[in-house]
């Protein structure tokens, strides 16, 4: 399960294992064997790649298909927003401050939607 569920989010992150493997600090034979399930994390390490892909430890070791919560797409997806380069507004570059500024309005916009539903269920 560990080892599936990380090849999955690594790929679904559009890591390679020599990507995964700088960011954890490790090898890429250690993130090999880990997806191939020849070798287990310690809990340091299992931590640190929960950290990683902002996902809990149930969701990383869990035999379930790993289910992503609202919460962790918008994170990755402003995330990514504020990591890019050469975005575009009205035909000019986008400085950091306003990618920043887009990706906290989407958090807003997300938070609104949610409180939203849940002023409207409890009614």
């Amino acid at each position: 399960m560990f080892s599936e569920n990380l090849k999955k989010l690594r790929i679904s992150r559009g890591l390679t294992q020599a990507q995964l493997a700088d960011k954890l600090n490790l090898s890429v034979s250690a993130i090999s064997m880990y997806e191939q399930g020849r070798r287990k994390p310690d809990s340091d390490m299992l931590c640190k790649i929960c950290s990683l892909f902002k996902i809990s430890l149930d969701s990383l070791l869990g035999s379930n298909p790993i289910e992503r919560d609202v919460n962790e797409v918008i994170v990755e997806m402003t995330q990514n927003l504020k990591d890019q380069t050469g975005l575009m507004f009205n035909g000019m570059p986008m400085t950091k401050e306003e990618r920043e500024k887009v990706a906290q309005a989407i958090e807003i916009a997300v938070a609104v939607t949610f409180s939203d539903k849940k002023f409207t269920k409890s009614n």
